[in-house]
């Protein structure tokens, strides 16, 4: 059974603004719960085929991944995938105007667990998205609150 979740948000802050932000590797610990870590593997800025280094914390356990950029349009819509370990990720921002000074941004998780983890799914699938919906709650935080 495919994971495939989608969240979304209205930031009252410019596209721009939301996704430069949200777009920076950097900021990732800052609004992400569980993210501890980002490191580039390839050399920074974010542009297609770059490679970076996640370590986050998921249900108790460590996980380590590295993410390819598979899709950059700058305030539009970023894409970034993850092949190794049990449960291959797709990861998915995009950004679209909502109204004056605001922005829409949904994040959307989508993925196939492999092996064990299949049996997992629907549980992962509701953890993913409680996660999701509290990492775009930091967000619109961080952002509004400036």
């Amino acid at each position: 059974m495919p994971v495939n979740v989608v969240t979304e948000t209205v930031i009252q802050k410019p596209r721009a603004a939301v996704a430069a932000f949200a777009a920076d590797p950097a900021n990732a610990p800052r609004w992400y719960v569980n993210i501890r870590s980002v490191e580039w593997r390839t050399p920074p800025p974010l542009v297609l085929g770059a490679r970076l280094d996640f370590v986050a914390s998921f249900l108790g356990r460590r996980l380590a991944y590295t993410y390819d950029v598979t899709e950059w349009i700058p305030g539009e819509r970023l894409v970034m995938r993850t092949a190794q370990g049990p449960f291959p990720m797709e990861t998915t921002y995009t950004w679209d105007d909502a109204g004056e000074g605001a922005t829409r941004m949904t994040l959307r998780n989508r993925g196939e667990p492999a092996g064990f983890s299949r049996w997992l799914a629907p549980f992962m699938a509701r953890a993913v998205a409680r996660a999701n919906r509290k990492d775009l709650a930091r967000l619109k935080a961080l952002l509004e609150q400036g």
